[in-house]
């Protein structure tokens, strides 16, 4: 991703790199040791994206779009805003509903409820500090711009082992649950929520 964004130019086409990782933490630029719990046998990768550490394995669909945001005409607030979008439309086609919370980048269900509507509470108060209270995290977002061309991206869970999570403080939040889709019920292959994210994703991203 470094070397493809350091040697595009104003001519390359924008892109969108889908792939499964084998188990391995990564540490953002914003990634204090202490939240890294008991990596254990699972190696740890320093990024420079933002963030603190998440856990990518077999089972979680990890999407790189490698965009030039000047051409596209948006700025990055708004890039993360359209990144979050496609991962709730790719939920929504599932029959789950993804919801952001204030102040903690990502994606997030309702455990009791996952397709539940109803706005979180916690998104109609401004200044309140992230509220995790029967929520599980599904999807993580970690970004790095540089000359304007976005790289890093979003992961989203879809059948994992997620015991892993549990050696961290994901993205720095002690305690926060991670889920996948088929913990919450949801029988579907990778495959399809890779073209399915894909497709989400190509939308939103438009310039």
């Amino acid at each position: 991703m470094q070397d493809f964004t350091a040697q595009r130019d104003a001519s390359t086409d924008d892109i969108i790199w889908i792939c499964e990782h084998s188990p391995t933490f990564t540490q953002g630029l914003a990634g204090k040791d202490d939240h890294l719990l008991a990596p254990g046998d699972i190696p740890v990768v320093a990024t420079n994206r933002g963030g603190q550490v998440t856990y990518h394995g077999p089972g979680q669909v990890v999407a790189y779009p490698l965009i030039d945001l000047q051409r596209a005409g948006y700025f990055v607030k708004e890039y993360v805003f359209r990144l979050e979008e496609a991962v709730i439309r790719t939920l929504r086609a599932l029959d789950v509903t993804g919801h952001r919370v204030r102040g903690a980048p990502g994606i997030y269900v309702r455990l009791d409820n996952p397709g539940h509507h109803a706005r979180l509470a916690s998104a109609t108060t401004p200044n309140a500090p992230p509220d995790f209270t029967g929520l599980g995290k599904i999807a993580a977002l970690g970004i790095k711009v540089s000359r304007h061309c976005t790289y890093h991206g979003v992961a989203l869970n879809v059948a994992m082992d997620l015991s892993p999570f549990d050696r961290i403080n994901p993205c720095g939040y002690a305690g926060l649950r991670t889920i996948d889709l088929s913990t919450i019920g949801v029988s579907v292959s990778w495959q399809d929520v890779a073209e399915l994210l894909g497709t989400k994703l190509a939308a939103a991203l438009a310039p």
